[in-house]
């Protein structure tokens, strides 16, 4: 049996990874997202789309502040001595994902779907398109 989890970890360790990493980033993102929108905003169950542009920037911001060292040492190990090139193509990548946390909160606010639903089902697709990002630009074994 041992040997078993054994042969599974080494087979699916960055994805585990990845996940517990994702959601330690998740939860510290989050929590400065609705700090920002209690502080700033009273806490608005259907935010208007200045509140939502405001919101994504912090999710955002504390996301990818969080993210880069985290993934850079547990998730894909890197040796890459210029860690500065690194990160700027990581902000690079994770752009394209605020861009469509931005769109997906847009659009479910003009549906009139809350903010708690529309913060998960952003952060499903968030989350996915970072780990495919991260895997084939930024952190690519060579």
């Amino acid at each position: 049996m041992i040997e078993k989890i054994k042969e599974l970890w080494k087979k699916y360790e960055e994805i585990i990874v990845y996940l517990i990493v994702g959601g330690i980033t998740t939860v510290i993102s989050w929590t400065v997202m609705f700090l920002v929108s209690y502080l700033a905003f009273g806490n608005p169950l259907h935010p208007t789309a200045a509140q939502n542009l405001v919101l994504s920037t912090a999710n955002w911001t504390a996301g990818v502040a969080s993210a880069y060292p985290m993934n850079r040492i547990w998730v894909f190990k890197s040796k890459e001595a210029n860690w500065v090139k690194e990160a700027i193509k990581f902000v690079g990548s994770r752009i394209s994902t605020y861009v469509l946390d931005l769109v997906v909160r847009q659009i479910f606010g003009l549906l009139g779907v809350n903010v708690y639903v529309t913060t998960v089902v952003s952060a499903i697709l968030v989350i996915v398109g970072n780990y495919v990002l991260s895997k084939l630009l930024v952190f690519r074994k060579k």
